[in-house]
C-alpha cells in the first residue's frame, strides 16, 4: 500500500505527512537527541543510556543473515563521528528468539533468500517491536516474499506501507528529498522504503531494491563510489536517529 495525499489512517490513528508536520517532527528529533546526549541519557525505557548498542539479527531458514559483516560496524562509526552519538562499536549477532533481543534498541537484518521465524521467535520479535524496539531490514536480494510472510507472524494485521518522501525518516538527520539512494541495481526498479507501524510509531523499516546495507560495507567489498557510500551511511544515520529519538514520539 502506498501513502496517498497528505494524510493517511492506520488502525484509527491519523497521520499527517505534510511539509510543516515533517519539519516539526524532525526538529523534535534533533532537539531530543541533543538533550539526551548532553545529559547522558537515552530515549527508551530499559535502553536509557547514551551508550546504546546495535545488533545484527540472526534468523533461521537458510538465508545468509551473516552477509555484510562490515556494514553495521561502519554505520556505528559513521554515526559516532557525524552525529556525535556514543554507540558501542561492538555489533553482536542476536537470535530472533533470544531474551537478549530487548537489550538492543536498533536491530539490523539482511541477507539473500529464505527467512523462517518459529511461533516463539515471532512472538519475541513482536514483543520487542511493540515495546520500543526498531528493526531495519535491508534486502540484499531475494528476501522479499519471505520477509513479508514472516513479518506477518510478528505483527499480525499490520500492513506494509510505502513511506512518502516527506516522511521524517528521510529528513531527520540528512535530507533525502527523493527518498532512498540506489546503491546496487538488480531488476531495473527504483528503490522503495516500506514501514510497519505500531500505535503510531514506525517500528520496522524495510528497504527494497536499494541494497542500503551494501552501501555501508568497507570500500574493498563492492568498490562503490565514495559519494554513494556516504549517502548510504547518511540514510542509515537517519534510521538510527529516528529509532533512538523517534521512540519517544508518535506520528499522531
Amino acid at each position: 500500500m502506498v501513502f496517498q495525499g497528505r494524510k493517511y489512517n492506520l488502525n484509527d490513528h491519523t497521520f499527517e505527512v505534510g511539509t510543516l508536520r515533517t519539519r516539526y517532527f524532525c526538529f523534535m528529533l534533533h532537539f531530543l537527541r541533543t538533550i539526551f546526549l548532553a545529559w547522558g541519557v537515552g530515549v527508551s525505557g530499559a535502553w536509557a543510556q547514551a551508550d546504546g548498542q546495535m545488533a545484527v539479527l540472526q534468523y533461521r531458514g537458510g538465508g545468509d543473515w551473516y552477509a555484510n559483516p562490515t556494514a553495521l560496524p561502519n554505520l556505528v562509526e559513521f554515526c559516532n563521528e557525524a552525529l556525535g552519538t556514543r554507540l558501542d562499536l561492538e555489533t553482536p549477532y542476536v537470535e530472533v528468539g533470544a531474551p537478549e533481543l530487548c537489550d538492543y534498541p536498533f536491530v539490523h537484518m539482511t541477507g539473500h533468500g529464505n527467512v523462517v521465524f518459529s511461533a516463539a521467535e515471532a512472538r519475541n520479535l513482536g514483543d520487542y517491536l511493540r515495546n520500543g524496539g526498531f528493526l531495519h531490514i535491508s534486502d540484499n536480494y531475494g528476501m522479499d516474499p519471505y520477509v513479508r510472510r514472516e513479518m506477518g507472524k510478528v505483527l499480525p494485521g499490520a500492513e506494509w506501507l510505502e513511506l512518502p518522501f516527506d516522511h521524517p525518516v528521510y529528513h531527520c538527520a540528512f535530507d533525502f528529498p527523493p527518498g532512498l539512494p540506489k546503491v546496487h541495481e538488480h531488476d531495473d526498479l527504483p528503490p522503495r522504503g516500506f514501514g510497519l507501524f505500531h500505535a503510531g510509531r514506525l517500528v520496522c523499516f524495510y528497504d527494497y531494491e536499494c541494497d542500503l546495507g551494501d552501501g555501508w560495507e568497507d570500500f574493498r567489498v563492492h568498490r562503490d563510489p565514495e559519494a554513494l557510500r556516504t549517502r548510504a551511511l547518511q540514510m542509515g544515520a537517519n534510521l538510527v536517529t529516528y529509532a533512538f529519538s523517534g521512540a519517544a514520539l508518535t506520528e499522531r
